[in-house]
């Protein structure tokens, strides 16, 4: 029946998107681009096609591959046959792109390696080993999110080695898959984005210094520093985390795949289809399960990733460690790492005599194989934005809202606007590309603080590819925690928007004057009751009572 309804709703949507298509071919004035380079309204059909096709399809590749089709042809005025050759050129041009064959290839040696160590016997080592002190889920949570923060170094690198870290630890205790891609997800990008050091900071300071108006005498770097306490979703989504794995206490959809995970034991839902996971990785006849056969690459992997950015970032002759870092060539160094530790673990289990060197490579092939699928997409979304970018989607959004300025309200339109750019085209790098330049000039002629405006659309950008589900770390974070995707940013959504809720009350204190660290607490308190008051409406509705344990006991 779930098969049945789904292909009707896919049948009804191609019908749907055929008829636009033929419109748009009829009519042919899709392709009157305005002065400033954007089409106007028809800018937003491809981003909120494929974010509303991700929703009623549950299946995110075909609905980006269709948005891509529908932008293409709408900058080919309406002719769909010339739209199909810009999609293959569209989506050759992001696998060629040098950054994102980086990511493709850091995407199959991660896989591939995480088949190895699981093939060694190291995930289950690790997991003998941590299930001393993390013995319940509420203790695997906690640990899980702990280890998002100290992995701060890079976004991609967080969501890789938290996701497939912590995944065994997870699944042990029941905890579902969803609820895992949301700690992976929330202490990526959110983590990094506000770190001292990270691959982040060259490119934040870099839009900042460039964005600043003449005369404005002040270091780049200071205003960055200064605009991270002002970074209030970042912080509040980190926070909100360590809440709700403390507490317990969920609400909404992921309630509702929490509680069918502890009862059923079910991590995923029936109909899901997870990006990432376990099941087609097998453990070698001959393993032993020690923890050291995890530890070792996955540490060698992290330590690796920080000399190499460092190097690539001048090394010795950088002013300092965190301008080096900020200078690196973050992709290309994790990708490094990652071959190198690749070759120090077939050394390590080949030392073992755990298998032959067959075998070995088939376990690494086996997992490389779990990333065929979320490469896919991945490609996908990036052509999503490459649409995006000749459509003049994010242009169009900033200018239809520069209009309504004050004081007080540009922080948090900029925020606002921020985050539904990121949303819609996925991407946070190119939000804060397009927005800074635009904003920081705004701020200064309004009298508005600059930390406090410049980290309104850092962190706002931030919140829109956190739950958009054409972003690239919500494709990983979906990935690594071998989650379904669709599913990851449907019970992750209400969550983003809570902490977005709260952050635009932040901005508002902040802006009448209240000290930061005042408009922390309260923020963090505000959080707190909501998350309580949010859990309990969702627990009455669907009839549980916390602790979940208690629930699951009383069940059965």
């Amino acid at each position: 029946m779930i098969r049945k309804n789904r292909f009707n709703r896919f049948v009804i949507v191609i019908f749907s998107v055929l008829i636009i298509l033929s419109f748009l071919s009829v009519m042919g004035w899709a392709n009157e681009e305005e002065s400033n380079g954007s089409y106007g309204l028809w800018s937003l059909v491809p981003p909120i096609l494929a974010i509303i096709l991700c929703i009623i399809l549950r299946e995110a590749l075909i609905s980006l591959l269709i948005a891509v089709l529908v932008g293409a042809t709408i900058l080919h005025n309406g002719n769909l046959w010339s739209g199909l050759g810009k999609t293959a050129n569209i989506l050759v041009a992001q696998v060629a792109d040098s950054w994102n064959a980086s990511i493709i290839l850091f995407f199959f040696l991660v896989g591939g390696l995480m088949g190895m160590i699981f093939f060694s016997g190291g995930g289950q080592g690790f997991l003998e080993s941590i299930s001393k002190k993390a013995h319940n889920a509420k203790m695997a949570q906690i640990f899980s999110w702990l280890g998002g923060i100290i992995i701060f170094i890079d976004d991609y690198a967080n969501s890789a080695f938290i996701g497939n870290l912590f995944r065994p630890l997870s699944d042990k205790y029941h905890i579902s898959r969803e609820k895992l891609s949301y700690i992976v997800d929330s202490t990526a990008a959110p983590v990094s984005s506000i770190f001292l050091i990270s691959t982040w900071i060259g490119y934040q300071v870099g839009l900042i210094g460039e964005s600043l108006p003449a005369g404005i005498e002040v270091s780049p770097y200071f205003l960055w520093l200064q605009s991270i306490p002002y970074s209030f979703y970042s912080i509040l989504a980190i926070i909100m985390v360590g809440i709700i794995a403390y507490t317990g206490r969920d609400f909404g959809p992921m309630l509702k795949a929490e509680y069918r995970a502890r009862t059923t034991h079910e991590l995923w839902a029936k109909d899901a289809r997870p990006l990432a996971g376990t099941s087609d990785l097998k453990i070698a006849q001959k393993a032993s399960p020690k923890a050291i056969n995890l530890w070792l690459p996955i540490l060698l992997l992290v330590v690796l990733s920080f000399y190499f950015m460092w190097a690539s970032g001048g090394g010795s002759s950088a002013e300092s460690f965190s301008q080096a870092i900020s200078d690196a060539d973050a992709m290309f160094s994790i990708l490094l790492a990652t071959l190198i530790s690749f070759f120090v673990a077939m050394v390590m289990y080949l030392g073992q005599r755990i298998a032959s060197v067959a075998e070995i490579m088939d376990s690494f092939l086996n997992g490389a194989r779990m990333m065929v699928y979320a490469t896919l997409i991945l490609i996908s979304a990036w052509a999503i934005k490459g649409v995006c970018d000749e459509l003049g989607t994010a242009p169009y959004i900033v200018n239809a809202l520069a209009g309504v300025l004050s004081p007080l309200i540009l922080p948090i339109l900029t925020f606002i606007i921020s985050a539904f750019i990121a949303i819609c085209t996925g991407t946070s790098w190119g939000t804060m590309g397009i927005v800074v330049p635009i904003v920081i000039p705004l701020g200064v002629s309004v009298g508005v603080s600059l930390p406090l405006v410049i980290s309104s659309v850092l962190t706002g950008a931030v919140m829109g590819d956190h739950c958009s589900p054409i972003s690239d770390t919500t494709v990983m974070s979906s990935t690594f925690a071998g989650s379904d995707h669709i599913d990851h940013v449907r019970t992750q959504f209400p969550y983003a928007l809570t902490a977005a809720l709260i952050a635009v009350i932040c901005y508002l204190l902040a802006g009448f004057g209240i000290p930061v660290i005042v408009v922390l607490v309260i923020g963090v308190v505000l959080l707190y009751f909501l998350v309580y008051i949010l859990s309990s409406i969702s627990a009455k509705q669907l009839g549980i009572t916390f602790p979940l344990e208690k629930a699951v006991s009383s069940k059965k």
